[in-house]
């Protein structure tokens, strides 16, 4: 990329779309790890004719993107990135309650927030998402959930962008759900979904939701700066369990910190750097390889290493 290229971009896009465009940001603000160095160009788009327009002209700038929900499941280098990243905004961030349980909800919509309005209308088939930070356009992308409960169950339809074609639908039927991940490309952007919840009643879904989340609070570091899960659970075993008895607990590289509540999460303690973290995982990997004979894949995403 020509050093050019980001001023070009900015110039172009700047009081021309309906968006956020900030020089660089520091990823540490965008991230729940707060961790991260600049990226050279952060955009919002809150529009759809402005999500468009600003790939139009990252594309022809040469200018390296990509799409980021709440920042829950990645890891920035402390270097940066040398791109842009790409959320969106307003119009992707709607809840819309129809009849009969059906929910279309934009992909920039906090995983909160749908919880909340499904409890509030007395919807079941989200609860396992209480308590998770993200946007359910993230969640969709890795198919959050359990091994025994996911949110690709409850899609109907999920709308794409496929940059230089446009919007795009799949029926849920016709995506292949796996675990932490789907068979849409990333290279599509996710815009929205149709979701078909349960109708219930609000008394059963907050006593459900209030059990989880309980469990939630016992069993992970939740108000603690991390990305969440670090890595994939193995077949039929837990990643957790067997960081746990390779005692793994506790340890600690700079700021960051295996938790001593769930040891498949690394917390920034403050001032924990991305390189700080990477240590604790490759230690991580060495200890389970060595103990167990298993190969730990990283759920959480990389960018600008």
């Amino acid at each position: 990329m020509e050093p050019s290229s980001v001023a070009n971009a900015y110039a172009a896009l700047v009081g021309s779309v309906d968006a956020e465009i900030v020089r660089d940001e520091r990823m540490a603000r965008r991230t729940t790890y707060r961790i991260g160095g600049p990226t050279a160009l952060f955009v919002r788009a809150n529009t759809y004719p402005a999500l468009t327009r600003v790939i139009e002209v990252l594309d022809q700038q040469g200018v390296p993107w990509v799409v980021l929900g709440k920042g829950s499941n990645i890891l920035v280098s402390d270097k940066g990135y040398i791109g842009c990243v790409l959320t969106l905004g307003r119009e992707f961030s709607r809840v819309i309650l129809g009849e009969n349980g059906a929910v279309t909800v934009g992909a920039a919509a906090p995983l909160t927030k749908l919880v909340t309005d499904a409890l509030g209308h007395g919807l079941s088939g989200i609860e396992y998402c209480v308590g998770v930070p993200g946007t359910v356009g993230g969640a969709i992308a890795m198919n959050a959930g359990s091994r025994r409960e996911w949110i690709g169950k409850t899609v109907e339809s999920v709308v794409t962008y496929r940059p230089g074609e446009g919007m795009h639908r799949y029926a849920g039927s016709d995506i292949e759900w796996g675990y932490r991940a789907t068979s849409i490309p990333w290279s599509e952007i996710i815009l929205e979904a149709k979701l078909r919840l349960k109708p219930s009643t609000k008394e059963t879904v907050s006593r459900d939701m209030n059990e989880r989340l309980s469990k939630r609070r016992a069993s992970q570091p939740i108000g603690q700066p991390s990305c969440g899960s670090v890595f994939s659970n193995p077949p039929d075993l837990s990643v957790g369990k067997l960081l746990e008895d390779a005692g793994m607990k506790g340890y600690t590289v700079g700021g960051a910190k295996v938790s001593p509540v769930h040891a498949n999460f690394i917390v920034n303690t403050g001032g924990a750097s991305a390189e700080d973290v990477c240590v604790i995982m490759r230690e991580m990997q060495r200890k389970v390889k060595e103990l167990y004979g298993i190969q730990l894949k990283p759920e959480v995403k990389f960018l600008g290493f």
